[in-house]
């Protein structure tokens, strides 16, 4: 069977040239999570791609470590962030569960249209919880099929047998909120356009007394 990573490095260029499919949306995304941004601010973003928000972001933040199981992605990203002059961006080949760095590394976590494409989202929420220091903000963008009403939701269970496409994981937002809780996040903020759009959370790692 093909590693995860083999369809994205075949996308990859394709994907780059890909227009933003709601251009309205996304930047209200950036703005509010700007919003949760400092100076001093250590930024993980995990499910990067070809690192358009990293960059963005970058130039507010102390630093942003931009990881993806994508060879070519990342290879993509590195250009744009050297043709961006940003230079305050380290990218790695990586999923959140090889990371090295300890717990309570980060002060924000980014994981932008990435939940619905990991094989166990609640591990993934889980690390994120554990990556990040107390008081630190998990930020997200997930597509929740099971609400969408689409065809797609039926289907999308059996890409996960097929060797060349990548998983595509089925729920609601009542249960990614529902896993965001169970690891021990508060919700602050989630907005969502429409019933077929991602829906944009951002969630708390409460302070630790």
């Amino acid at each position: 069977m093909s590693h995860p990573s083999t369809f994205w490095d075949r996308i990859a260029k394709r994907y780059a040239r890909q227009p933003v499919a709601d251009e309205a949306a996304y930047q209200k995304k950036l703005s509010v999570t700007r919003q949760y941004l400092e100076p001093s601010s250590h930024v993980l973003e995990f499910g990067c791609g070809t690192g358009t928000t990293a960059i963005y972001h970058a130039p507010v933040v102390a630093d942003v470590h931009a990881i993806d199981i994508s060879a070519n992605m990342l290879a993509i990203a590195k250009q744009k962030a050297t043709d961006s002059g940003v230079d305050n961006i380290s990218f790695e080949q990586a999923d959140l569960h090889e990371l090295t760095c300890p717990n309570a590394s980060w002060d924000a976590v980014l994981g932008m249209s990435i939940l619905h494409l990991v094989t166990n989202k609640d591990a993934e929420i889980q690390r994120v919880y554990q990556l990040l220091k107390s008081g630190g903000v998990f930020i997200s963008s997930t597509v929740c099929i099971e609400d969408s009403g689409a065809w797609f939701k039926y289907v999308a269970p059996i890409f996960r047998w097929l060797p060349f496409l990548p998983t595509v994981a089925v729920f609601s937002e009542r249960m990614l909120k529902d896993s965001l809780e169970a690891a021990g996040f508060e919700i602050e903020y989630d907005w969502r356009p429409s019933p077929e759009k991602s829906v944009f959370i951002v969630a708390r790692k409460p302070l630790q007394r």
